[in-house]
């Protein structure tokens, strides 16, 4: 029995949970002290209470850091994911959850982290090159037809757009193309599915048929007028894949105007500055694209009390233009009735004037049938001297006048007046007619 209780191992010491962790804080703090850590900063975050809750790695390792208030109000530069930080801290246990952490006390920049020194190069050659450039942003549609989206589908961004979209514009059709937001096929993923919103933003009459089915959600053959990238916040390698060169130049080659909504407010990406519009959080782009159905009703009801007022004012002159030519004009009957007035009155006119016409002209018949009878004996006078004074001009042109003054008129064997002496020859016969008879000729000596 004493040889037993001799070789029988002392029973081991069962710790509580929160007992060794303490344990074991208090032993890295006997074991190693203050320590001075130098790594990229990664997940920064400061908490409503002042506090705040980073990251330090470099390429093989990662630890959690916490530096309180009354440490973080000595900071004289607002730390930012990526960059290279040198720490004073003290390793401890976080008990709630057993994991291993820094309490920092001081911080100072000790240059840029990999990642992030890569991002500026990337940014400083896009920029040289236009991507960047504000005449190159287009304005955002205030109506759009369509919305496309990208993002992950088990993305926490997805449930704050939906949800924004449906509360501000639930008649909105939302074409979803999922892609993943991390990860190293993440850029692909993403070009891939701006690519098919391209497609869709070129035409006019809808998707294709073979390509409805690649869209996980498609309402409607309406043309989208807006693209939508987004995802939630990160650490910097979280955030990478929207870093992506090839990602930028697809989205710059967009057809419709691309909000980017990616990360917090603080967190920045090649992306961000390639898209038309940041967004600070995928809701806020949710919100840029989108009108609430509150704004747009009051926009109706305002055009509508514009329309129903110039139609009234519309009204209200017409009247009284009615008016004013009811005035000029007066009651129809009293128009007719002296309009029959003035028609009486010319016919009346119109009779005396026919009458009196028809008595001048019958005085001037009268007058012209009394001074008929001298008119035309005094005519037949007129003509009938006329035609004496005719005769005794055509008389003194008789032949047998001449012929009674002792003259002849001489014609040959054809009847042929002879006038003159070279007309006769010896031997020839001619005959001469006298006032009382005819005398044949013949020639003895003829000057022929």
């Amino acid at each position: 029995m004493d040889e037993l209780a001799v070789n029988t191992p002392p029973n081991p010491r069962v710790w509580a949970v929160g007992a060794l962790c303490r344990a074991l804080g208090d032993a890295l703090m006997a074991r190693f002290g203050q320590v001075s850590v130098r790594g990229e900063l990664s997940g920064f975050s400061r908490a409503t209470s002042g506090h705040c809750y980073f990251s330090l790695k470099d390429s093989v390792g990662q630890l959690r850091c916490a530096m309180f208030k009354r440490s973080a109000a000595g900071l004289d530069f607002v730390p930012r994911d990526g960059e290279l930080v040198e720490v004073t801290a003290r390793p401890s246990v976080y008990e709630p959850r057993g994991d291993l952490q820094l309490i920092v006390e001081t911080m100072r920049r000790a240059g840029q982290g990999s990642l992030f020194e890569e991002f500026l190069r990337l940014k400083a050659k896009l920029e040289a090159q236009g991507l960047f450039d504000t005449q190159r942003k287009r304005p955002l549609p205030m109506m759009p037809r369509a919305i496309g989206l990208v993002t992950s589908l088990g993305a926490a961004a997805l449930h704050d757009v939906v949800t924004t979209l449906r509360r501000r514009a639930p008649h909105l059709p939302v074409v979803l193309v999922p892609a993943a937001v991390q990860g190293a096929g993440a850029p692909a993923e993403l070009i891939e599915a701006l690519s098919k919103l391209y497609l869709f933003a070129q035409k006019d009459k809808g998707l294709e048929p073979n390509l409805a089915n690649d869209f996980s959600c498609l309402v409607g053959p309406v043309p989208v007028d807006v693209i939508l990238l987004v995802r939630g916040g990160g650490a910097l390698e979280d955030l990478w894949a929207f870093n992506d060169e090839q990602l930028a130049r697809v989205m710059a080659q967009s057809p419709v105007p691309v909000v980017c909504g990616v990360g917090h407010e603080t967190d920045f990406t090649i992306a961000d500055f390639v898209a038309d519009v940041r967004a600070p959080t995928p809701t806020a782009a949710a919100e840029l694209v989108t009108q609430p159905r509150e704004v747009l009703w009051a926009a109706l009801d305002a055009q509508q009390r514009r329309l129903m007022d110039a139609a009234q004012r519309l009204l209200d002159r017409n009247s009284q233009r009615v008016d004013r030519v009811a005035t000029q004009l007066g009651r129809p009957s009293q128009r007719l009735g002296a309009q029959q007035l003035r028609l009486s009155t010319l016919a009346h006119r119109l009779g005396a004037a026919v009458r009196s016409n028809c008595q001048t002209q019958q005085q001037e018949l009268r007058r012209y049938g009394s001074s008929l009878p001298d008119a035309v004996r005094r005519a037949l006078e007129g003509q009938s001297q006329r035609l004496d004074r005719a005769a005794l001009r055509l008389g003194l042109l008789d032949p047998h006048l001449v012929l009674a003054r002792g003259y002849a008129w001489l014609t040959d064997a054809e009847g042929r007046a002879v006038g003159r002496a070279v007309q006769t020859h010896a031997g020839q016969t001619l005959q001469a007619t006298l006032v009382d008879g005819t005398v044949d000729l013949q020639v003895l000596r003829g000057s022929g």
